[in-house]
Order: C-alpha cells, then sequence, then structure tokens
C-alpha cells in the first residue's frame, strides 16, 4: 500500500509540473500572437483627435493595403488587399487580426473606403453634386497615404492621411453700396466642374474624367458666411460661369476661370453688390493640407 501510495503522489506531481509547464508555453505562444498583430494608428490631416467635421468619426472606415517592398498593388494576391480598418471610438480594428509575417512591407491607405475596388490603378470615384447635406462633403473628401518598408519590429503603423482632391473655400462680403446685412441663408453653386475621376493607389494621384459632362456642386454651409466645396482636380481654361450666390431670389453669378490643384485649399472672397451683375471675386490664398 505504502508503495502504491508513492505512486500515485509521484503521478500528481508530475501532471501537475506537466500541467504548469503546458500553461506557460499556451501564454508565451499568446504573447507571440499578440506581439505579431498588425496594429494601426490613424492620423486625419487635421490632426484633431476629437471629431469634428474635419476629423474621423465612430464607424468611419479606411482601407488597407499591404505589398512585399517595392511591390505595386495588384487587384488581388497582395499579402493584405483592401480590408477596411474601422475607428471604434478609441482604436482602429481589422474584421479579423492581421499578423505580420517574416519580411519587410509597403503599406497602404485611403478613405472614404469602397467596399469593392475594380482597378487598382484608375478606381473610379466621384464627389458628391450636394455637399450641403448628409455625408455629402465628407464623403467627398478623398485621403490617401503611404508608408514604405515596414517590418514587425516597427511597431504600431501610423497612418498619416493628406488630401488628394481640391477645396474651395468661399466668403461672403459687401461692397460699399450693398445695403442691409448678408445673407445667413444663402446658397451657393460651383457650376462647370466634372465630378467624376479615377484614382490611382499606388501613388495616390486621382485624375479627373476629361469627357464626362461638367456639373454643379452644392456647396457646404459652414456658419458666419463661409462656405466650401471639394472639387475633382482640373484646370478651367474657359472662362464659364463658375460661382453663384443664391439669396432670397436673386442671383449673383460669378464666371472665371481657375485651377483647382490636388491638396490645396483655394481662399475665395465673394464681393457682393446691390447689383447682381457685379458681384467680384478676390482670390486669396492657397493652404496645403488644410485642416
Amino acid at each position: 500500500m505504502k508503495t502504491i501510495k508513492n505512486i500515485k503522489m509521484l503521478s500528481a506531481l508530475s501532471l501537475a509540473i506537466g500541467l504548469a509547464s503546458c500553461s506557460s508555453n499556451s501564454e508565451d505562444n499568446k504573447n507571440v500572437v499578440d506581439n505579431n498583430i498588425i496594429r494601426f494608428s490613424v492620423e486625419h490631416p487635421a490632426a484633431v483627435t476629437r471629431a469634428t467635421d474635419t476629423s474621423f468619426e465612430q464607424g468611419d472606415k479606411v482601407g488597407i493595403f499591404l505589398t512585399d517592398q517595392n511591390k505595386v498593388i495588384e487587384l488581388a494576391g497582395n499579402y493584405v488587399t483592401n480590408v477596411p480598418l474601422t475607428y471604434q471610438g478609441s482604436a482602429w480594428n481589422t474584421p479579423k487580426p492581421l499578423y505580420w509575417n517574416e519580411g519587410t512591407y509597403d503599406v497602404y491607405a485611403y478613405y472614404p473606403y469602397i467596399p469593392s475596388i475594380t482597378s487598382v490603378t484608375d478606381q473610379p470615384f466621384s464627389v458628391a453634386t450636394d455637399q450641403n447635406t448628409g455625408q455629402g462633403f465628407e464623403n467627398s473628401d478623398l485621403l490617401w497615404t503611404a508608408k514604405k518598408g515596414i517590418a514587425a519590429s516597427s511597431g504600431t503603423v501610423n497612418l498619416q492621411f493628406s488630401h488628394r482632391l481640391s477645396r474651395i473655400q468661399l466668403q461672403l462680403a459687401k461692397s460699399d453700396d450693398y445695403e442691409g446685412e448678408l445673407p445667413d441663408e444663402a446658397e451657393i453653386y460651383i457650376h462647370n466642374t466634372v465630378v467624376d475621376g479615377t484614382l490611382d493607389y499606388n501613388v495616390g494621384m486621382v485624375t479627373c474624367e476629361r469627357h464626362a459632362s461638367p456639373k454643379t456642386i452644392k456647396a457646404r454651409s459652414l456658419g458666419n458666411h463661409y462656405y466650401a466645396a471639394i472639387v475633382i482636380p482640373q484646370r478651367l481654361n474657359n472662362r464659364v460661369p463658375l460661382v453663384e450666390v443664391v439669396s432670397h431670389g436673386v442671383s449673383y453669378l460669378y464666371e472665371s476661370r481657375f485651377l483647382f490643384k490636388p491638396g490645396v485649399q483655394h481662399n475665395v472672397q465673394l464681393v457682393l453688390s446691390n447689383n447682381p451683375d457685379r458681384v467680384k471675386i478676390e482670390i486669396g490664398g492657397e493652404i496645403v493640407d488644410w485642416n
């Protein structure tokens, strides 16, 4: 009986040691797996952390591509292809964890997310014609970034986005002969601009669809007589009706040539007169990667 008892005690001790060993290995394996997860931090060009009209909000999605270093993005077969990265209040997460492998990678990202892409060099993208309601303005603001030569040991991948389209910001002002106060509920339209383009994910370049018919964009009201619209980069070589202010049934129309530059905010002041035919426009400075 004593021998049997000693055998039982030895077996129990061996089992305990074995369990402890398994537990330790399991924890070590878990740490290895967790450390191998690809983690992202995302920064809007406005470089702010709180949700505003010019920053990311909960539920926003960016698209992610990972390729082997110095390899171009393909429609399929990349290490990671167009996976959505969603802002969930305090962190950006993919539907399932992505894991590093050995090697070095290039990371590409864009916003807003397009679930089904048809090309990596000529992906169609359009700005909204009504940017004063819903998400028309925010979803028109195409952002892009790339990080090259990233490995697992590099830690969190920081994605610093930049604007790829053009923004025109307009301020209403009144001339000396303008009577009364400026309208608070004016509507501003940007005429004769093409709203369709194509995006090359490899370089973040947007090309205007030259054969598309020009359309009209309703600008977003920002308050205090300021308005803004996102426009596909393009050049208006001919003098055309460009900006229209509509207030209390009166239309102020300004004709001009214009060059909408990529990644640039064009500041414009519209000087209203009592005579709608005498509206003036003053082109202000340009801001690269506006807030």
